[in-house]
C-alpha cells in the first residue's frame, strides 16, 4: 500500500512523515523545505504476529508495510507553477490514497500560508490544484483522442467521455463524484489515473489538549469531519508534535505514554485502520518455523488470488487452502490441536479469505 502526504505548507506535514516513517524528513518554519519527496517505508503493526511467531518459534517476523510519500507543501496556484508547481504531482498518481493533512490548530508562532484557520477553505485550495492537474491530463488525452475519432467508434466514445469528465472538473467537483454510465466507462475512468477520483484520508493536525476526546470539542476538526462525510471520506484526529515524541519511545515507553495522554492508539495506529478500512484491506497471515508473516490482500480475494501474493507459482498451481482462524489456533496451542478439533477448513478456489486466517497452501508447478 502506498500514501501520498499532501497538504499546504506549514500545516504539520513533514513532521507527521516524520513521526510516521522516522525518516528524518527536514522541518521548519518556512514553505517549500521539503523540495523532493520523501519516501519512507512502514511496518504495520500487527499484534497476532509476534503471538504466532511464539506459537512456531519462527526465526523471522514479517509484517505487512505501507510506504508513505511525503510530497512538498502546495499553494494556491501550484497547478500554474506558483510555488513548486507541478513538481510534485508525478509522485502521488502511483499512490492508492491521498493522507491530506489539515491544521486545526492555532498558534502564533507558525505562520499560516493564507494568514488564518480554516480548514475547509485549506481543503478546497488543495483540492481545486489536483483538479486543475487532472484537467491538464484530460486534454492531453484528448488531443489524441479527437484525431482519431472521426474513424473509429471506440475513440468517439472515449472522446465524448472525456469531454463529460472535464466538464464536471471545470464544475469545481472532483472526478470522485463522476457518474459513468457503464462498466467500459468506469474502467477507462480509472485508466486515466485522476488525482481527483483516488480516496482521501483527512489527518486533522490539532493540539495535543485536544486528543483525548478524538477532536470532538474542537470547532475545526468538525468541519473537516462534516466536508469528509459529504465526500465519503476518511478522517482521523492526529498532534503531529505528539506522534513525533511517540516515534521515539519503544514499546512499552509508547503504551505508558498514550495512557498518561489519556488515548488508546497513535496517529499511525488510526491512520492504518482509516487506510485499510478506506481501501477495503484485510490482512491473513503464514505461519512456520523460518517466518510468520502478514499479507494485505483486497476484501473478498479468493484463495488463489491470496496465493499469488506469495508467488505467482502458488496461484498458477493451486490444489487447496489449509484455513484455520488466528484465535482458534492460538486457543489451541498448536496446527495439530485445531486440525484434531475440526478447525482446520480444506477450502477450494472458491473460498473468499477472511482477516486473520492463517493458510497454508497446496500447490502444484
Amino acid at each position: 500500500m502506498k500514501l501520498g502526504i499532501v497538504g499546504l505548507p506549514n500545516v504539520g506535514k513533514s513532521t507527521l512523515f516524520n513521526s510516521l516513517t522516522k525518516a528524518g524528513a527536514e522541518s521548519a518554519n518556512y514553505p517549500f523545505c521539503t523540495i523532493d519527496p520523501n519516501v519512507g517505508i512502514v511496518a504495520v503493526p500487527d499484534e497476532r504476529l509476534n503471538k504466532l511467531a511464539a506459537l512456531y518459534d519462527s526465526e523471522k517476523i514479517t509484517p505487512a508495510v505501507i510506504e508513505f510519500v511525503d510530497i512538498a507543501g502546495l499553494v494556491k496556484g501550484a497547478s500554474k507553477g506558483e510555488g513548486l508547481g507541478n513538481q510534485f504531482l508525478a509522485n502521488i498518481r502511483e499512490v492508492d490514497a491521498i493522507v491530506h493533512v489539515v491544521r486545526c490548530f492555532e498558534d502564533t508562532n507558525i505562520i499560516h500560508v493564507d494568514g488564518n484557520i480554516n480548514p475547509v477553505r485549506d481543503i478546497e485550495t488543495i483540492n481545486f490544484e489536483l483538479i486543475f492537474s487532472d484537467i491538464e491530463i484530460l486534454d492531453r488525452r484528448l488531443s489524441k483522442v479527437v484525431r482519431g475519432a472521426r474513424n473509429d467508434k471506440a475513440l468517439a466514445k472515449e472522446q465524448e467521455l472525456l469531454e463529460r469528465i472535464k466538464e464536471h472538473l471545470e464544475e469545481g467537483k472532483l472526478a470522485k463524484s463522476f457518474e459513468v454510465n457503464d462498466d467500459e466507462e468506469l474502467e477507462l475512468l480509472k485508466s486515466y489515473n485522476l488525482l481527483t477520483y483516488k480516496p482521501v484520508i483527512f489527518a486533522a493536525n490539532v493540539k495535543e489538549d485536544d486528543l483525548p476526546d478524538d477532536g470532538a470539542s474542537n470547532e475545526n476538526v468538525s468541519k473537516v469531519r462534516e466536508y469528509a462525510a459529504k465526500e465519503g471520506f476518511e478522517v482521523f484526529v492526529v498532534c503531529a508534535q505528539i506522534e513525533q515524541e511517540i516515534s521515539e519511545l519503544d514499546d512499552d515507553e509508547k503504551a505508558m505514554f498514550l495512557e498518561d495522554l489519556g488515548i488508546k492508539e497513535s496517529g499511525l495506529d488510526k491512520l492504518i485502520k482509516a487506510s485499510y478500512s478506506l481501501l477495503g484491506l484485510i490482512s491473513y497471515l503464514t505461519a512456520g518455523k523460518q517466518e510468520t508473516r502478514a499479507w494485505t490482500i483486497t476484501k473478498g480475494t479468493k484463495a488463489p488470488g491470496a496465493a499469488g501474493k506469495i508467488h505467482s507459482d502458488f496461484e498458477r498451481g493451486f490444489i487447496k487452502a489449509e484455513v484455520v482462524n488466528y484465535q482458534d489456533l492460538l486457543d489451541c496451542g498448536s496446527y495439530t490441536a485445531a486440525k484434531e478439533k475440526g478447525l482446520v477448513g480444506m477450502e477450494g478456489k472458491d473460498y473468499v479469505v477472511k482477516d486473520g486466517d492463517v493458510i497454508l497452501f497446496r500447490f502444484n508447478v
